[in-house]
Parts: C-alpha cells; sequence; structure tokens
C-alpha cells in the first residue's frame, strides 16, 4: 500500500465511510478522530476536508436531532440537505474520507409519542445515507434508584428499541453506533460502574458500541466573559475518562470515549493533556459557528449586526451581559438567516474555507488525525471491505 493508493482511493466519488470502519480502522492509536458540527455552511465543510486531505487524514461529520430534523432543526438542515451538503462539499474538494454522523438522537420522556418522533427521525437519516449513530437515551437516568441496575434500567431498555430499530432500517450495511450513558453538562460523573454495565448490557442485546460518551465534566458550547472573550475550558476530568476506558478494555471492549463539549478547550491542552486513544471521538461544534461569526463581523459586517440584533431581541434577559446571552444562544439564528447565509459574497465564502481549514489544520495535529485516512484504508482492504459500501 502507498500513500498515492491511499489518496486515489479517498479522492475518487464515493459514499460516506461507514463510522464503525473509521473506529476500527484507528482502534488501539493515538488518534482521536474530529466529530465537526458545521452547523451553519457549506464553506466550513470544505474547510475541514481540504485540511484533511493535506494531512491524509478522516473525519466525521455530524449534527444532533436538535440542530437537523424532518422539520429542519434550529439550523435549518434536514438530514438529506446535510447529506447533500456534505457530498457537494467533498466533490469539490475531492476528499471522501468522511463519515456521516447522527448525533444526539435524543430521548427526554421515553413516552411513546417521542419514541415514534425518534424512530422516523432515524429512518430519515437511513435513508440519507448516514453511516453513524449516536443514540442518546441518558436522560432517562434514574435518580431515585441506589443501584446501578435501577439507574439505568430505562436508559437500556428505551435504548434498545431504537438500537434494534435502526439495524432492520440498516438491511445489513456497515455503520457505526454511540451511546451515552452520561447526560453531558451534568455536574455528577459518570462512574466506572455505570459505564461498564451499560456497554456490557448492550453487548449482551447484541448492540456493540464503537463510541460512549460520557459525563466527565465538559458541557456543550462556551462560556465568555464581559468582553465576549471565550473562557477556557479545563474541567474534563482525564483520571475518570482512563479509567472507564481501561475497565472496559479489561472486559475485552473496543468501545472508546467520545469527547463531547470540546469548544473552548485551548489546543495546547487538548494536544498535551488529552488521553489519546481512550478518547478516540472528539466533538467539536461550537468553534465552527464561532469561525462564520467572525468572518461575517469582518467582511459582512451588516449582516453579522442584524443577526446579533435578532439574538439578543429574542433572547436577552434583564441582568444577564449582551455577550453571554448572544453566546448561549447564537445558534438560533442560522435557521431565520438561513438564506442570506446561502447568499453570501464570493470573497466571503473563500474566506469562510480558509479560516476553516487553518483551525481543522490545528486540530488535526492537537487530535495526532494525520494519517488516520491510510489507517482506515488498510482495515478496509485487509478485510476485504472495498465494496462493501
Amino acid at each position: 500500500m502507498t500513500k498515492e493508493e491511499v489518496v486515489t482511493y479517498f479522492e475518487n466519488p464515493r459514499s460516506p465511510l461507514p463510522l464503525n470502519y473509521i473506529a476500527k480502522g484507528t482502534l488501539n492509536t493515538c488518534s482521536i478522530i474530529a466529530a465537526i458540527n458545521p452547523r451553519a455552511t457549506e464553506e466550513v465543510i470544505r474547510g475541514v476536508l481540504r485540511a484533511a486531505k493535506k494531512k491524509n487524514a478522516v473525519v466525521i461529520f455530524e449534527l444532533a436531532l436538535s440542530e437537523m430534523s424532518i422539520s429542519g432543526g434550529y439550523t435549518g438542515y434536514t438530514p438529506e440537505l446535510f447529506a447533500n451538503r456534505c457530498k457537494s462539499a467533498a466533490e469539490k474538494e475531492k476528499w471522501f474520507a468522511y463519515a456521516l454522523h447522527a448525533d444526539h438522537l435524543t430521548v427526554k420522556k421515553g413516552t411513546d409519542e417521542e419514541m415514534e418522533q425518534v424512530k422516523k427521525e432515524i429512518e430519515a437519516r437511513v435513508n440519507a445515507g448516514f453511516t453513524g449513530y449516536a443514540i442518546d437515551t441518558s436522560f432517562l437516568f434514574d435518580r431515585n434508584q441506589s443501584e446501578v441496575k435501577g439507574q439505568l434500567e430505562q436508559i437500556i431498555k428505551k435504548g434498545l428499541v431504537l438500537f434494534e430499530f435502526l439495524e432492520e432500517q440498516m438491511k445489513g450495511r456497515a455503520y457505526g453506533l454511540e451511546g451515552e450513558v452520561g447526560e453531558i453538562g451534568i455536574t455528577e460523573y459518570t462512574t466506572v460502574e455505570e459505564a461498564t454495565f451499560y456497554v456490557r448490557s448492550l453487548k449482551e442485546h447484541g448492540v456493540t458500541l464503537d463510541y460512549l460518551a460520557i459525563a466527565n465534566g465538559s458541557k456543550h458550547g462556551v462560556n465568555v466573559d464581559a468582553e465576549g472573550n471565550i473562557i477556557p475550558q479545563l474541567g474534563i476530568n482525564v483520571k475518570r475518562t482512563v479509567e472507564i476506558v481501561d475497565a472496559l478494555k479489561e472486559e475485552g471492549f473496543g468501545t472508546r470515549i467520545a469527547q463531547h463539549g470540546i469548544t473552548g478547550t485551548p489546543i495546547d491542552v487538548i494536544e498535551s493533556t488529552f488521553p489519546h486513544g481512550a478518547v478516540a471521538k472528539g466533538n467539536i461544534g461550537t468553534h465552527w459557528q464561532n469561525v462564520v461569526y467572525s468572518v461575517l463581523e469582518e467582511e459582512e459586517p451588516e449582516l453579522y449586526s442584524e443577526m446579533r440584533a435578532w439574538v439578543l431581541e429574542n433572547y436577552m434577559k434583564e441582568g444577564v451581559d449582551e455577550h453571554k446571552v448572544f453566546a448561549s444562544n447564537a445558534k438560533r439564528a442560522w435557521k431565520p438567516f438561513f438564506n442570506k447565509i446561502e447568499n453570501l459574497k464570493g470573497e466571503t465564502k473563500e474566506k469562510i474555507i480558509e479560516k476553516a481549514e487553518e483551525e481543522m489544520l490545528k486540530f488535526i495535529k492537537a487530535l495526532k488525525m494525520e494519517n488516520t485516512a491510510e489507517l482506515c484504508y488498510q482495515y478496509i482492504t485487509s478485510n476485504d471491505l472495498i465494496d462493501s459500501y
């Protein structure tokens, strides 16, 4: 196998990589694969792919159910539109080393009505060609129970219904799985017992997780100070994260951690202190939204001001600093301004591509992603999987 073979393979148009091929191809390495939530524009996707191609890297593109739904979520994306956008970007950049992931297929109450709606959302993603699925029933953790079995009963029960429905829908096609046992953002860390019980229980029912999301001190989005500067996030509990992965390894599981909420963590901290390999998937979302806003503020200030004013008008609360309000709710502006974002000036779009590429190159270095496309290609060829997706 040569580098030229790898490049040729991923330059040629093909379907998105099955997420489990990425997980297995990079298993037991020190790589963390970036899961990019582009949220806003095709130009972010293009910049990320351009950087990935330069470094011979694979990447994951994902959106959560709240952001992308049959009705458009809060970004304006449907699963089909998002899938087509990633395909369009890959065609323009000639780099198809990406997985298409359905993040946070969330169940909050577990009612029959909610479960049926999530099934419809899963079906829409299957039809759109998604190759990875994160079933998130973590909200169903029962704090009234004292034993782990009781605490996780509904998380597992409702999760299995959706995992099994997904398997039926995929009809033998390859795909990867992520499960969530600890709700992201809560202050109580997922315990080793909770994590292993969850992964083991799913396995006993035929569900093998590639990635596991846990509560380990991270949270979505960013915090800002009174001037609007991002406050560094340094709260991820590395020790507990490693303890959980060590326990999973001891039981023979290949499941590794999907680290949610990386935006706000300084790049040098990611590179120097993150447990590379124990964490194998790193979700980066709000960062790319901020990239787009920074370019808009410079290149199209009138549009930026209009979007900011809309956010403050709709979400401002008495006694709360406007920078904090905007930081927390800027994501809500993408849908009402969808058409205007689609029709940015050509120069603005090029700046977004350039800035996204520049930022992605930093993440590739910090996450140790270079040459991961070669690892995945080696896994695919050595297991005769070239024609499997």
